[in-house]
C-alpha cells in the first residue's frame, strides 16, 4: 500500500536513528495506526491516512499523507502533521479545514505543522467530529495543491495510538 511506503520514507527523513522499522498495529476504516521504537528508547505512535482526492490532477503529488502522532515519553501528544510528496514553497502556510474551522500550518521542507499545542488539540477535536478534512498547500514551483482526507475511523485510530503509547 502506498501509505505504508510513504510513512516509512517520511519517518526516516524526520527521525534520527531508528531501532526498528515502523510496525502497523491496526486499521480503522480510512486510518492506519503504526508504532516504532527509536534508537534513543522512545516509542512514537501515529495514525496516518492518504488523501481520497487530489488536485490539480495534472500535478505530480508524490506520496502525500496526514498523520497525528504521540510520543510515549510525552515529548508530544496528538501532533497533527501534513506530509507532501514534494517540497513546499518556502514561507508558505498550508491551510487545514474541517467543516467551517481553519488552521494555518507552518511549513518545513515537505511538512506542515500547527504552531501551538492548543491549536493542535483544537484540530484533533474537530477531526474527531468531522467527516472530511481539506488541506491546501503551495509547492516550491508555486503550484497550488488541494487534498481531501476522509476522517472515517480517526477516533478509534487515535484511541489506539493513545493505548499504544501509554
Amino acid at each position: 500500500m502506498r501509505v505504508i511506503a510513504a510513512t516509512i520514507a517520511a519517518l526516516s527523513m524526520t527521525a534520527a536513528a531508528q531501532a526498528q522499522e515502523p510496525q502497523q498495529v491496526a486499521t480503522y476504516q480510512d486510518w492506519m495506526v503504526f508504532t516504532y521504537d527509536t534508537a534513543e528508547g522512545d516509542r512514537i505512535c501515529y495514525a496516518v491516512t492518504e488523501p481520497k482526492d487530489t488536485s490539480p490532477v495534472s500535478a505530480n503529488h508524490g506520496d502525500v499523507f496526514f498523520s497525528v502522532s504521540s510520543w510515549k515519553s510525552g515529548a508530544a501528544s496528538n501532533q497533527p502533521s501534513f506530509m507532501a510528496g514534494y517540497q513546499l514553497q518556502n514561507g508558505s502556510e498550508p491551510m487545514v479545514r474541517v467543516g467551517s474551522d481553519r488552521w494555518e500550518m507552518f511549513s518545513a521542507e515537505r511538512e506542515g505543522f500547527i504552531d501551538s499545542a492548543r491549536q493542535e488539540q483544537r484540530l484533533v477535536d474537530a477531526m474527531r467530529r468531522g467527516r472530511e478534512m481539506r488541506v491546501s498547500a503551495t509547492s516550491a514551483r508555486s503550484t497550488a495543491t488541494n487534498y481531501t482526507f476522509s476522517l472515517l475511523g480517526i477516533s478509534k485510530a487515535l484511541e489506539r495510538v493513545e493505548q499504544a503509547c501509554s
